[in-house]
C-alpha cells in the first residue's frame, strides 16, 4: 500500500494550486481563485451559509414538554442523543486527520470548517440535555457508548474503520475510511433523525427537532464533500479503483444497515406512535442503497428504490437557508439575545 505524505506547512517552490489531491505539492497558500478543484469554493460558500449555533434556539417549550413524553419516548430521546454525541466527537478528530493528507489548501480549509461544525453539533447535544435533565443524567447519557452493548457494537464498526487510517495512513486506508465516514454521516444518524422528526410532526420537542434539522443539513453537505474527495482520489489514482474496493463498499453499507436496523429495533421498535418498525427498516435499506450508489458502488439490497417515509422529505431534504422551516408547520422558536438569554428561560 502506498503511504500518504503529509501536507507541508509551506513549500516555496510549489504552486498555490496543488499538483494532486494527495501526495502532490502545493505552496499551502490559500487563494480561492487559484485552487485545483473548481467545486471547492462553492462548497466553502455553502458550508459558511449553514452557520448556526445552539444558542439561537429557544428550548423553553421543550423543557416543559419533556416530562410529558412517554417513558419510551424519553428513553429513546436520551439514547439517540448519546449515540450522536459519540459519533460527532470522533468525527471532529477524523476530519483533522484527513486534512493533514489533502495537498490542496482549499480542501484543508473545508476540513477545518467541517470539524468546526461537528464541534457545534456536539455542543448542541450538551445544550439540549442541560435543558431537560439533571447534570447526573446528562453524564450518564454521554457514557451510553460505554454501557449500551448494541450502541457499542455499531459505534465500534465506525471507530475500528477509522482506526486503520489513523494508524496507517495509506491511500487504500484513506479510501476505506471515507466509506465509513459516509456511513456515519449519511446512514447511521437516520433512524434517530426519523425519531425526532416524528416527534416534530406530532408537535413534540419542536426546538430539539429544529436543531436536529440543522445538524442533518450540515451532514448532507459533509457527505457530498467526502464523496467528491473519494472520487477525485480515484480519478487521479485509478489503480485503486478496484473490484475489491467496490466489494468492500457494498459489504460495508450492507453491514452498516444491519447494525442500524438492530439499533432501531432496540430503541424504537413498534413502541413509538407514528413510526412502524417495518417502514423504518425499509427506510434504512433505502438510504443504504442510496449512499452506496452515491459512492459509485452497487446497491447492497434488492429493491428498496423508493423512500417509504415520504413525510420525512419535508423535514430532511429542503434547503432551509437561514429560515426556520418548522414555522410552516405551526412551529416557532425565538432566537435568544442578551435580553432573552437561555439562562433566563
Amino acid at each position: 500500500m502506498l503511504d500518504l505524505e503529509r501536507r507541508k506547512l509551506i513549500d516555496s517552490g510549489a504552486p498555490n494550486a496543488s499538483t494532486a489531491i494527495i501526495n502532490g505539492r502545493s505552496s499551502n497558500i490559500l487563494n480561492w481563485d487559484d485552487v485545483r478543484f473548481p467545486w471547492a469554493y462553492p462548497k466553502y460558500k455553502r458550508m459558511l451559509g449553514n452557520f448556526w449555533t445552539p444558542f439561537e434556539i429557544n428550548m423553553s417549550k421543550d423543557i416543559k414538554q419533556f416530562p410529558d413524553l412517554t417513558n419510551r419516548e424519553q428513553e429513546t430521546f436520551l439514547k439517540v442523543i448519546g449515540l450522536l454525541a459519540l459519533l460527532d466527537s470522533i468525527q471532529t478528530d477524523y476530519a483533522g486527520k484527513v486534512a493533514d493528507y489533502l495537498t490542496d489548501s482549499s480542501l484543508n480549509a473545508l476540513m477545518i470548517i467541517l470539524a468546526q461544525q461537528e464541534v457545534v453539533h456536539n455542543h448542541s447535544y450538551s445544550y439540549v440535555l442541560s435543558s431537560i435533565v439533571s447534570k447526573k443524567q446528562q453524564d450518564e447519557v454521554f457514557d451510553y457508548w460505554r454501557t449500551e452493548p448494541t450502541l457499542r457494537k455499531r459505534n465500534d464498526f465506525i471507530t475500528n474503520g477509522y482506526q486503520g487510517f489513523a494508524e496507517n495512513p495509506s491511500v487504500e486506508n484513506l479510501l476505506r475510511s471515507i466509506v465509513y465516514d459516509v456511513i456515519l454521516e449519511g446512514l447511521f444518524f437516520y433512524s434517530g433523525f426519523a425519531f425526532f422528526y416524528n416527534l416534530a410532526r406530532n408537535q413534540k420537542m419542536v426546538a430539539t427537532s429544529t436543531m436536529i434539522n440543522y445538524i442533518n443539513r450540515d451532514e448532507q453537505l459533509h457527505v457530498g464533500l467526502f464523496e467528491k474527495i473519494f472520487k477525485e482520489v480515484l480519478l487521479e489514482n485509478p489503480e485503486y479503483d478496484t473490484a475489491d474496493l467496490k466489494k468492500f463498499g457494498v459489504e460495508a453499507f450492507r453491514k452498516a444497515a444491519v447494525l442500524e436496523i438492530e439499533w432501531a429495533e432496540e430503541i424504537i421498535g413498534d413502541d413509538i406512535d407514528g413510526l412502524l418498525m417495518s417502514d423504518l427498516e425499509a427506510y434504512i435499506k433505502f438510504m443504504a442503497n442510496r449512499r452506496s450508489q452515491q459512492m459509485g458502488f452497487d446497491a447492497p439490497f434488492e429493491g428498496h428504490r423508493t423512500n417509504p417515509l415520504r413525510w420525512i422529505v419535508a423535514y430532511q431534504e429542503v434547503d432551509l437557508g437561514k429560515t426556520d422551516f418548522f414555522e410552516q408547520k405551526s412551529r416557532q422558536y425565538a432566537k435568544t439575545s442578551d435580553a432573552n438569554g437561555f439562562d433566563e428561560l
